[in-house]
C-alpha cells in the first residue's frame, strides 16, 4: 500500500459503520486515500499503537469500545479537553511523527442539539444511561451546556465518582438501572421552557446484547429521547419513544458528527457536510 490510510479500531468491530463514513467523504472530495476497520483486543491494543508507529502510512485511528481510556497511556500528547473527559476517541500522527489523542465526541453529540441548546431555558436536566467511556463525554458535554444531570448505571457509586470528577460543580444524582426499569408516579409539572433529554450512552439495545429497559413514566412531556446506539440505528427505545410521541436523535447524528471533526484531522479537509443526506441514505440501505 502506498496510499495514506486511517482505520478505526474496537473489539469487536466488524459492525462499525465509520469505514463507510469516511469513505463516502474521501470519495466527494476525490482524496486519495483508505479508510478502514481494524479490530483490536485489549491484550493487543499496546502491540497495534506499536507498529503503526512505525508506519508512515498510517494518519491516526478513531477509537471506540472498549478503548477510550486504555489508549491514553500508550499515546504522545492527550489534548486538554480529552484529559479533562478522560476518553480518548481519536489518535492523530502529528507531522512531526508523535502521536496525539482528542475526543470529538463531545462536538458529534452536542452536534443534533444545537437548535434547542441556542434557544434560552428555564431548566435543563438530563437523565443518561450508562457510565462508560462514552458517557464521559456526554456528561462533560451536558454539564458545560447547562445540564443538570441523572446519571443511572449498574453500579451508582461508579455513576457518582464520574459525576464528582467531570461536573464536580452542579447538583447531580445518580440512579441505578433498576430505577428507570421500574414505573414511577411521579407527577411531572409543566415542562414549557425546559429541555429534558434522556441519553442512553451504554451499549444496551446494540446488537448482542440486552435490551435497555426504560420504563417512559420515567420521561418527562416533551422531552428529547437520544440513543447513541447505531447497531441497529432503529432500536427498541427510539421505536417506543417515536411510537409515544416523544422527539427522536439516533446514533447516526452522534457518529457522522465526530467522524466529520476527526476527518478533517486525518485528511486535512473539512469533511462535505452537504451530502449528509445522501451519507444517511447509504448507511441505512
Amino acid at each position: 500500500m502506498t496510499r495514506g490510510y486511517a482505520e478505526v479500531i474496537g473489539d469487536p468491530i466488524a459492525q462499525s459503520k465509520s469505514p463507510a463514513i469516511h469513505g463516502f467523504w474521501l470519495g466527494q472530495l476525490g482524496i486519495d486515500a483508505d479508510y478502514r476497520a481494524c479490530r483490536a483486543t485489549s491484550q493487543g491494543l499496546a502491540d497495534y499503537i506499536a507498529a503503526r508507529r512505525g508506519d508512515p502510512l498510517w494518519r491516526g485511528c478513531n477509537v471506540t469500545m472498549p478503548h477510550k481510556q486504555a489508549v491514553m497511556p500508550l499515546l504522545d500528547r492527550i489534548d486538554p479537553a480529552a484529559a479533562e473527559i478522560g476518553a480518548v476517541n481519536t489518535v492523530v500522527r502529528e507531522p512531526d511523527g508523535s502521536l496525539a489523542g482528542y475526543n470529538t465526541d463531545v462536538a458529534g453529540f452536542l452536534e443534533p442539539l444545537r437548535e434547542a441548546l441556542a434557544r434560552p431555558h428555564l431548566y435543563r436536566m438530563a437523565r443518561i444511561i450508562g457510565a462508560g467511556g462514552a458517557a464521559r463525554a456526554i456528561v462533560a458535554a451536558l454539564a458545560g451546556a447547562g445540564f443538570t444531570l441523572v446519571l443511572a448505571a449498574r453500579d451508582p457509586a461508579k455513576a457518582r465518582a464520574l459525576l464528582d470528577e467531570l461536573a464536580p460543580r452542579g447538583e447531580h444524582h445518580v440512579a441505578s438501572l433498576a430505577h428507570f426499569a421500574a414505573a414511577t408516579d411521579f407527577a411531572f409539572d409543566d415542562r414549557e421552557g425546559l429541555l429534558d433529554l434522556v441519553v442512553n450512552a451504554s451499549p444496551l439495545g446494540m446488537a448482542g446484547q440486552p435490551p435497555l429497559q426504560f420504563d417512559f413514566s420515567h420521561a418527562p412531556p416533551r422531552s428529547v429521547i437520544y440513543d447513541i446506539v447505531t447497531d441497529p440505528l432503529e432500536t427498541p427505545l427510539l421505536r417506543e419513544a417515536r411510537a409515544r410521541g416523544f422527539a427522536t436523535i439516533d446514533g447516526l447524528a452522534m457518529l457522522i458528527g465526530q467522524a466529520a471533526a476527526a476527518f478533517e484531522k486525518f485528511f486535512g479537509q473539512p469533511a462535505p457536510r452537504a451530502h449528509d443526506p445522501e451519507l444517511r441514505a447509504l448507511l441505512t440501505s
